[in-house]
């Protein structure tokens, strides 16, 4: 548990430079089409709750407490929605929601796993 949240961490905070830059370049697509979408906008916003869970991931992985994985499970979560509310015509936002939903359903795995050996 510790070697897969240090490893998820590091690769989230790597992932949100990727999802940052095609966010942006979905928002110019957005604004130059006119079309009313704010997926460019979510997908920033993803891309910081990706980051935001990474770092709390590296940085609670030796915790014997379950509270940071229960903060990093919402974080995922809430990124999650974000994403698959407002993908719209930027698809890999969906991609980017259902990493950010596995990586939830796992944190919650782990804060369940953590409490029963309280």
């Amino acid at each position: 548990m510790k070697i897969f949240k240090l490893v998820f961490g590091i690769i989230c905070c790597v992932l949100f430079v990727l999802v940052s830059f095609q966010s942006c370049a979905a928002g110019v697509a957005n604004s130059l089409a006119d079309n009313g979408e704010i997926s460019g906008s979510a997908g920033i916003f993803l891309a910081i709750l990706m980051l935001t869970g990474g770092i709390v991931m590296i940085v609670t992985r030796n915790s014997q407490q379950p509270g940071g994985s229960i903060a990093c499970a919402i974080i995922y979560i809430l990124a999650a929605l974000l994403g698959f509310a407002n993908a719209g015509s930027y698809s890999d936002l969906n991609v980017w929601a259902g990493l950010c939903l596995i990586l939830g359903i796992v944190n919650t795995i782990f804060a369940v796993k953590l409490k029963k050996k309280q």
